[in-house]
């Protein structure tokens, strides 16, 4: 403290939240623009593009590009598995269970990172049981659509807008 007021940082870098304040501000500003971006296409559920988003923004394009290459994946064949699925069985617990079993086989043959696995299976659940007035094929063509369009704007953030990596304590 001088003259009875707190010190200030001399410079906003050595600011110690200024990393979280840009964080949040890069997170924020690309959630915004998936969920704009979705509903310029007048997408039902556009809410789906910005927690892509969410899901994919990562420190580094590397990191960016696996996450959003194995959402990308599973949500092709979750999708297709489920509307699929949908359309010739319906929705009941003998073929959701067997659709997964089904989804995690498919999974495992064309990309091993099961994470891919994971976001299949939300995918399928999504397509399959939630009820909606729509065909099935609709549904998941908009579910795949809204997750790409997240996917995009993650990316190109990324890109656009890299994070600083943090540098740990004690190094310079």
């Amino acid at each position: 403290m001088k003259n009875g007021t707190p010190a200030v940082a001399s410079n906003f870098s050595e600011w110690r939240w200024w990393p979280v304040l840009v964080h949040s501000a890069r997170t924020a500003i690309a959630a915004v623009a998936s969920l704009f971006v979705a509903r310029l296409f007048r997408l039902p559920e556009a809410y789906w593009a910005p927690i892509t988003t969410l899901v994919i923004t990562q420190s580094s394009l590397g990191s960016a590009l696996a996450v959003s290459r194995n959402r990308f994946v599973g949500t092709v064949l979750g999708a297709a598995v489920g509307a699929f699925t949908a359309s010739y069985f319906g929705p009941n617990l003998l073929v959701f269970g067997a659709s997964v079993f089904i989804l995690g086989l498919l999974i495992a043959a064309v990309h091993p990172d099961r994470s891919a696995y994971r976001f299949a299976g939300v995918t399928l659940a999504i397509v399959l049981l939630v009820p909606r007035a729509g065909p099935a094929w609709r549904i998941a063509l908009h579910r795949f659509t809204e997750v790409c369009i997240g996917i995009g704007v993650a990316l190109l953030l990324t890109v656009v807008w890299p994070e600083e990596e943090e540098i740990p304590p004690g190094r310079t």
